[in-house]
């Protein structure tokens, strides 16, 4: 199932999702540009290495770099195309309702608060791997678990593959089934002695930072509802507190 729209209104224009897809962008470009020495040097530097967090090993180069700040640095780096394209979708599809929701200011601080508990979730599961963690996933991932919490019933138009068709399904039911598929991925992964691939244990960790979270950076903070589409129903404004 790919998301690729929602019938969620907003108020105001997403700033934040947008300056972070750029920033994203900006950073795979400057490292596709990169000769293959230099690149992996720096998937090295900046991606978060859970061994080299725990201390449990060293790089074989010094970088002057402190592995703790990987943990943010990470968070703007990708492995490939489909990798950062599937990540910036989602943030555009679902995160421009939490930074309404929040405040430019307060998702800011949301989305890395989120990404750093999911870098730190599978830091606590692998301690010991030299596998580089890096995307935007276990943040995103926040910001899936928060629009799963505070909008379950909104319509999310998602292409069904390899049929292809598009239904309009709850964001709930849609979130739900990418959140069973990486609980599932994460109980293989421990099952495996094979480390490396997905970090299914960042994007749980997001995930529930999300939903534990969202209405924590949410407190202090009421909006009138956004405009209501002649399709929503009165009683989906009224399940959301409208």
């Amino acid at each position: 199932m790919i998301p690729f729209k929602d019938d969620n209104p907003t108020r105001t224009f997403p700033f934040v999702v947008v300056a972070l897809i750029l920033a994203n962008a900006a950073a795979f470009l400057y490292q596709a540009s990169l000769p293959d020495p230099l690149a992996r040097r720096f998937v090295y530097t900046y991606a978060a290495i859970p061994a080299l967090i725990t201390h449990q090993k060293t790089l074989p180069f010094a970088t002057g770099f402190s592995p703790v700040w990987t943990l943010f640095t990470s968070m703007f780096l990708h492995g490939g195309l489909l990798h950062i394209g599937g990540n910036m979708l989602f943030l555009w599809v679902f995160g421009n309702n939490i930074e309404d929701l929040l405040g430019h200011l307060r998702f800011i601080a949301f989305y890395l608060v989120c990404g750093l508990a999911a870098m730190l979730a599978q830091v606590i599961v692998n301690p010991a791997s030299s596998v580089p963690m890096l995307g935007a996933s276990g943040a995103i991932a926040g910001v899936l678990g928060a629009y799963a919490l505070r909008y379950p019933g909104a319509r999310v138009h998602t292409l069904i593959l390899p049929l292809p068709i598009v239904l309009r399904l709850p964001a709930l039911f849609v979130l739900g089934y990418w959140f069973f598929l990486q609980w599932v991925g994460g109980q293989k992964a421990l099952m495996s002695a094979q480390a490396g691939g997905v970090a299914f244990f960042a994007h749980i960790g997001g995930f529930v930072a999300g939903m534990v979270l969202v209405n924590v950076f949410r407190l202090g903070r009421r909006l009138p509802p956004p405009p209501r589409p002649r399709e929503y129903r009165r009683e989906y404004y009224e399940d959301q507190g409208w």
